[in-house]
């Protein structure tokens, strides 16, 4: 018997063996009215039925690297590695049809766990109306979730990198530097300011606006995981521009500036270059309501692409990068 935390009791995973882990994960799932899943879990494949061309995503969520389970619940991590997945939809300008995940996972981990996680999988998946169709699982030494995702265009044209005009205004929706903050207070052994390690714990998405900046015109959209500076420069670089930003617009948080006081950092940085909030960041010509605008596309210079803040290039690392950090 294995014990989780909150002092439940159960058996591990190894002892209910790999078709009742199976059942465990996929025995509920997601269907929206709007659903067009018409084979879900339980077959050798789902079958959808969509009605533009599709977009496919996938990210990996590795235990010590993207979440560690004395921090976050195992709710949180399933709401997570939805929420990862489907923001990548989302920066593509798709509608979420469905998400498959893969679980490796050591064989003493709790049963229990699994439940929970698949519990914050399905309440994300309600929240980003996607559906639950599938997935596989494995023994491994490393716990490692891995989702992925499909989306339909509905006869939209996709949003890419690779769109950004000069003289276009650069916008963004959703929350920049709260998961780096939580992240921050984590790693000094703080819980608070809960706001922020909550964002930590599980992004949150703005689920639609990758839709929205469809219909609004946006020329370019990212999901911005690595860090605002980072991401728009996949932009710039894709697009054959420069990045004008200026931190006039930007509205420092109390629980950020709270953060950045008692670690000693700045909150301005904590904004520019913290990742895992999964906001959007995209190009238009004219700043849907909603979107903060933070800056201005502008032509290249003779140093290439690149993006700058208040008129110069910033002196702190732009972004996250997993295997250079």
């Amino acid at each position: 018997m294995s014990m989780i935390a909150g002092g439940s009791t159960g058996p591990s995973i190894g002892e209910v063996g790999e078709f009742a882990l199976i059942d465990e994960i996929v025995k509920t799932g997601h269907r929206g009215d709007d659903s067009r899943t018409v084979i879900g879990p339980g077959d050798d494949g789902a079958v959808l039925a969509p009605r533009g061309n599709i977009v496919a995503a996938t990210d990996a969520m590795v235990e010590g690297i993207h979440f560690r389970r004395d921090w976050s619940e195992p709710a949180d991590i399933g709401r997570k590695l939805v929420a990862v997945n489907v923001a990548d939809l989302e920066a593509m300008g798709a509608t979420p049809l469905g998400l498959m995940i893969s679980l490796s996972a050591p064989t003493d981990l709790p049963l229990a766990w699994v439940t929970a996680f698949r519990e914050g999988v399905l309440t994300e998946c309600a929240s980003a109306g996607i559906d639950l169709i599938g997935g596989d699982t494995s023994a491994s030494t490393v716990l490692t979730l891995v989702g992925s995702t499909i989306g339909d265009l509905e006869g939209r044209e996709p949003l890419t990198r690779s769109g950004a005009v000069v003289g276009q205004r650069i916008a963004v929706r959703g929350r920049l530097g709260w998961a780096a903050a939580g992240l921050r207070a984590l790693s000094r052994g703080f819980r608070s300011p809960r706001v922020v390690v909550e964002a930590q714990r599980c992004p949150e998405v703005p689920y639609g606006a990758g839709r929205e900046a469809a219909a609004a015109g946006a020329t370019s959209l990212i999901d911005v995981s690595d860090g605002l500076l980072a991401d728009l420069g996949h932009v710039a670089t894709a697009s054959g521009v420069s990045m004008a930003l200026s931190t006039d617009a930007i509205e420092v948080a109390d629980p950020l500036q709270a953060v950045a006081s008692a670690t000693g950092g700045n909150p301005i940085q904590l904004i520019l270059t913290g990742g895992e909030d999964h906001a959007l960041a995209g190009t238009f010509d004219t700043v849907p309501a909603g979107w903060l605008e933070l800056g201005v596309v502008t032509e290249v210079g003779d140093q290439g692409p690149q993006v700058l803040v208040d008129g110069e290039i910033p002196e702190w690392d732009t972004g996250h990068d997993h295997f250079r950090n």
